[in-house]
Protein backbone atom coordinates (compact mmCIF):
# COMPACT_ATOMS: atom_id res chain seq x y z
CA UNK A 1 0.00 0.00 0.00
CA UNK A 2 1.30 3.84 -0.73
CA UNK A 3 1.94 6.03 1.83
CA UNK A 4 -0.61 8.56 2.49
CA UNK A 5 -1.56 11.72 4.66
CA UNK A 6 -4.72 11.54 6.20
CA UNK A 7 -6.34 14.20 8.45
CA UNK A 8 -9.00 13.03 10.69
CA UNK A 9 -11.49 15.56 11.84
CA UNK A 10 -13.95 14.53 14.85
CA UNK A 11 -14.89 16.52 18.07
CA UNK A 12 -14.98 12.92 20.11
CA UNK A 13 -11.08 12.74 21.18
CA UNK A 14 -11.16 9.23 22.31
CA UNK A 15 -12.48 7.91 18.79
CA UNK A 16 -9.98 10.44 16.81
CA UNK A 17 -7.06 9.13 19.10
CA UNK A 18 -7.90 5.24 18.71
CA UNK A 19 -8.30 5.80 15.13
CA UNK A 20 -5.19 7.69 14.43
CA UNK A 21 -3.34 5.35 16.19
CA UNK A 22 -4.90 2.43 14.37
CA UNK A 23 -3.96 4.14 10.78
CA UNK A 24 -0.21 4.96 11.86
CA UNK A 25 0.20 0.87 12.66
CA UNK A 26 -0.97 0.31 8.95
CA UNK A 27 1.96 3.03 8.08
CA UNK A 28 -0.10 5.91 7.16
CA UNK A 29 1.09 9.21 8.13
CA UNK A 30 -1.61 10.92 10.20
CA UNK A 31 -3.05 14.18 11.24
CA UNK A 32 -5.83 15.02 13.48
CA UNK A 33 -7.98 17.95 14.29
CA UNK A 34 -11.10 18.49 16.85
CA UNK A 35 -12.96 20.20 14.80
CA UNK A 36 -13.15 22.81 11.55
CA UNK A 37 -11.15 25.71 12.39
CA UNK A 38 -8.31 23.23 13.74
CA UNK A 39 -8.42 21.25 10.44
CA UNK A 40 -8.58 24.32 7.85
CA UNK A 41 -5.42 25.63 9.22
CA UNK A 42 -3.87 22.27 8.95
CA UNK A 43 -4.60 21.34 5.99
CA UNK A 44 -3.28 25.11 5.00
CA UNK A 45 0.16 24.32 6.33
CA UNK A 46 0.54 20.77 5.71
CA UNK A 47 0.01 18.34 3.07
CA UNK A 48 -3.04 16.13 2.94
CA UNK A 49 -4.14 13.68 0.36
CA UNK A 50 -7.42 12.39 2.95
CA UNK A 51 -9.82 13.45 5.08
CA UNK A 52 -12.05 11.31 7.51
CA UNK A 53 -14.56 13.90 8.39
CA UNK A 54 -17.36 13.55 10.96
CA UNK A 55 -20.77 15.27 9.78
CA UNK A 56 -21.92 16.71 13.45
CA UNK A 57 -19.18 18.88 14.90
CA UNK A 58 -20.08 22.03 17.41
CA UNK A 59 -19.03 25.32 15.60
CA UNK A 60 -18.21 24.53 11.70
CA UNK A 61 -20.55 21.16 10.48
CA UNK A 62 -18.68 18.72 8.50
CA UNK A 63 -20.34 20.39 5.27
CA UNK A 64 -18.84 23.83 6.49
CA UNK A 65 -15.67 22.43 6.71
CA UNK A 66 -15.97 19.95 3.48
CA UNK A 67 -16.90 23.16 1.44
CA UNK A 68 -14.09 24.76 2.63
CA UNK A 69 -11.73 22.49 2.20
CA UNK A 70 -12.88 21.77 -1.87
CA UNK A 71 -12.42 25.87 -2.13
CA UNK A 72 -8.87 25.19 -0.64
CA UNK A 73 -8.07 22.61 -2.67
CA UNK A 74 -10.82 20.61 -5.08
CA UNK A 75 -8.15 17.13 -5.29
CA UNK A 76 -8.59 16.79 -1.38
CA UNK A 77 -10.78 13.88 -1.06
CA UNK A 78 -13.39 13.50 1.53
CA UNK A 79 -14.60 10.60 3.77
CA UNK A 80 -17.43 11.75 5.58
CA UNK A 81 -18.34 9.96 8.28
CA UNK A 82 -21.66 10.08 9.83
CA UNK A 83 -24.01 8.72 12.98
CA UNK A 84 -27.50 6.80 11.81
CA UNK A 85 -29.00 10.44 12.45
CA UNK A 86 -27.30 12.60 9.97
CA UNK A 87 -27.30 9.90 6.71
CA UNK A 88 -29.08 12.75 5.09
CA UNK A 89 -26.19 15.65 5.68
CA UNK A 90 -23.38 12.59 4.65
CA UNK A 91 -25.77 12.40 1.51
CA UNK A 92 -25.48 16.04 0.98
CA UNK A 93 -21.91 16.60 1.61
CA UNK A 94 -21.91 14.16 -1.60
CA UNK A 95 -23.50 16.78 -3.30
CA UNK A 96 -20.80 18.86 -2.39
CA UNK A 97 -17.64 16.84 -3.62
CA UNK A 98 -17.49 14.52 -0.61
CA UNK A 99 -15.63 11.24 -2.09
CA UNK A 100 -18.08 9.00 -0.07
CA UNK A 101 -19.66 8.26 3.65
CA UNK A 102 -19.05 5.75 6.21
CA UNK A 103 -21.85 5.02 8.93
CA UNK A 104 -20.11 5.20 12.18
CA UNK A 105 -19.13 3.01 14.35
CA UNK A 106 -16.80 2.31 11.46
CA UNK A 107 -14.41 -0.65 11.67
CA UNK A 108 -11.11 -0.13 10.61
CA UNK A 109 -11.17 -1.86 7.61
CA UNK A 110 -13.55 -0.58 6.27
CA UNK A 111 -12.29 2.71 6.91
CA UNK A 112 -8.84 1.99 5.42
CA UNK A 113 -10.24 0.41 2.47
CA UNK A 114 -12.36 3.87 1.32
CA UNK A 115 -9.59 5.99 2.77
CA UNK A 116 -7.17 4.02 -0.27
CA UNK A 117 -9.97 4.05 -2.85
CA UNK A 118 -9.79 7.85 -1.78
CA UNK A 119 -6.33 7.98 -2.11
CA UNK A 120 -6.73 6.28 -5.39
CA UNK A 121 -8.96 8.80 -7.04
CA UNK A 122 -6.80 11.82 -5.58
CA UNK A 123 -3.80 10.46 -7.43
CA UNK A 124 -5.85 10.18 -10.78
CA UNK A 125 -7.36 13.17 -10.67
CA UNK A 126 -3.21 14.97 -9.72
CA UNK A 127 -2.38 13.30 -12.61
CA UNK A 128 -4.83 14.56 -14.99
CA UNK A 129 -3.90 18.00 -13.46
CA UNK A 130 -0.85 17.79 -14.52
CA UNK A 131 -1.37 16.74 -18.00
CA UNK A 132 -4.12 19.54 -18.70
CA UNK A 133 -7.25 18.78 -20.28
CA UNK A 134 -8.00 16.04 -22.96
CA UNK A 135 -9.33 16.63 -25.89
CA UNK A 136 -12.74 14.83 -24.39
CA UNK A 137 -12.96 17.32 -21.87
Amino acid sequence: MSEFTVLLVDDEEDFRRTLAKRLEKRNLQVLSAAGGEEAMALIRRSAVDVVALDVRMPGMDGIDVLRAIKAHDPLIEVVMLTGHASVEAAVEGMDFGAFDYLMKPVGIDELLYKLQDAYEARRIGLKRNSRGPTPSE
